[in-house]
């Protein structure tokens, strides 16, 4: 098979199951139905099966774009243009990896199922969209179609005040990205291209920078979410079906993150060091006040979600050091976390099921009827708090190390974040699993069944394996970002060089 004709393949395959589940199946009787799982199933599976093979084909020593594919479009300035490096590859392995155990967390849906099923392929091929893409227009269809599939999963088969947190979920990320817009357009009229390569190696004036920046943080912040604009996202994942909030959690969060990599920090590296201490600032405030917050909570799915919320502060944190360990630190947590905090949701989903409720006290002493799941829930909630040998232990540390040499008190501050999640998370693990088995409804629950065991069990060995061994995502990235260092702080040197020679003209 020809490698640049991969990543196309691995983007619209969803969306070829999409049309297939929509064309050729009914879901008017149970075959029907179970055909639509089916489908959607192996449209996943294939899907992931041919991201390894771009994978097995990926070049780490290359810090470039790699299996390129470039085809006209719109005019000649605007194109068909994909292509992964060190960075975008973890996050393609991400989406398609997550992908069939969502779809097997959904076996349950019984309303729409057919509907329900488009709707998750079809995201999945905008989310891998958004990471192949190398043209300012198509990431920008990639990354604001996505709002659409997540919009009707969290208001169609949400829970009670779903239209709620649907629309206020797309009205937060459709304003922010309206001002990305301009800003691209912006850039098209200094630069004359949309190519996001050709961007990459083209010197906006520092005064633009600025406006692009602020322009471009806006919609980023409120996607990763950044304090303050993160209020959408608990009322998101409460109200959102577990695999929703599994693929909100763990992939479309990590799309402000990657845009901060991939626009903000080398396409306007003197703005980036000027907005540096903001970005420090309010990533501090994330790590501390959610925990806190976190904290106070009575929801499960709530309590989850501030903690991402701290989560991404480490990673804004440790993106905006400009240091080799504060990057690949952030983009560590991003991977780390999207397999932490989806296993998270998928362990509150099974008690959900059962139970039909998120409240924290309804349940206690879960040990006793449910041991493999109480040992399942231990090992990412030990995870979640960043415990040595697991990966969300590598991220933090490396985020940190980032950060104590751009500002010591940032990430003295930011290290009692670590303290605060012991917190918040061992007290969940206490309250669901431990102590005496005295509620009556619970006295017949039962653990776990082979589908969720079949889910959450590579989860648990890819967040074991990589909190011992995290090299291979550590080696894949490596290249891509020295590369990415060294073009910011040469682009920063350049601008202090020309600063020195105007003030003594």
């Amino acid at each position: 098979m020809p490698t640049n004709s991969l990543l196309t393949l691995v983007t619209f395959l969803p969306l070829a199951g999409a049309f297939l589940i929509l064309f050729l199946l009914r879901d008017d009787n149970e075959t029907s139905i179970r055909n639509v799982r089916y489908v959607s199933l192996w449209a996943t599976i294939f899907t992931f099966l041919l991201s390894l093979l771009v994978w097995s084909n990926f070049d780490p020593s290359n810090p470039g774009f790699q299996m390129v594919e470039k085809h006209s479009w719109l005019g000649n300035s605007i194109n068909y243009h994909v292509g992964v490096d060190g960075i975008s590859i973890l996050f393609v392995l991400l989406t398609t990896f997550l992908m069939p155990g969502c779809i097997l967390a959904s076996w349950g849906v019984k309303t729409r199922v057919k509907e329900y099923m488009i709707a998750f392929l079809v995201l999945e091929t905008l989310m891998i969209g958004v990471f192949v893409s190398l043209d300012l227009l198509l990431f920008y269809l990639f990354f604001e179609g996505g709002l659409i599939p997540m919009f009707l999963i969290i208001g169609i088969w949400g829970g009670a005040r779903r239209v709620y947190a649907s629309f206020k979920f797309f009205l937060y990320t459709l304003l922010g990205s309206v001002l990305m817009l301009l800003a691209m357009m912006a850039m098209y009229w200094n630069a004359g291209t949309t190519d996001i390569p050709t961007l990459l190696a083209h010197d906006f004036p520092v005064d633009l920078q600025t406006w692009l920046w602020l322009a471009f943080f806006a919609s980023f912040a409120v996607k990763m979410p950044m304090w303050p604009v993160h209020t959408w996202l608990p009322d998101a994942h409460v109200e959102a079906p577990t695999a929703g909030s599994v693929v909100l959690a763990a992939i479309l969060l990590k799309m402000g993150g990657y845009g901060f990599l991939r626009f903000s920090l080398p396409m306007f590296p003197a703005a980036s060091d000027y907005f540096a201490p903001l970005v420090f600032g309010m990533s501090v405030i994330a790590i501390v006040y959610t925990s806190l917050v976190a904290l106070m909570q009575e929801d499960m799915k709530k309590l989850i979600a501030y903690s991402s919320v701290a989560h991404m502060g480490f990673v804004t944190m440790g993106i905006f050091t400009g240091t080799v360990q504060g990057i690949e630190g952030g983009i560590f947590q991003m991977v780390s976390h999207g397999f932490i905090s989806g296993a998270l949701f998928l362990c509150v989903g099974v008690v959900y099921d059962r139970m039909h409720t998120r409240e924290i006290a309804a349940y206690g002493g879960l040990v006793n009827r449910m041991p493999i799941y109480a040992f399942t829930f231990m090992v990412f909630t030990m995870a979640n708090v960043g415990l040595p040998g697991t990966s969300g232990f590598v991220g933090e540390f490396l985020t940190l190390a980032g950060a104590f040499k751009a500002n010591t008190w940032v990430a003295a501050f930011a290290t009692t974040g670590v303290i605060l999640s012991a917190g918040y998370a061992l007290w969940l693990y206490r309250k669901v699993v431990f102590g005496a088995l005295e509620k009556e409804n619970l006295k017949t629950i039962t653990d776990m069944n082979k589908r969720e065991i079949a889910i959450l069990a590579p989860l648990i060995v890819l967040t074991i394996f990589f909190g011992v061994y995290p090299a291979p995502i550590i080696d894949a990235m490596d290249a891509s970002v020295t590369q990415l260092i060294d073009q910011y702080q040469a682009s920063l040197a350049a601008l202090e060089s020309a600063g020195k020679v105007a003030e003594a003209q």
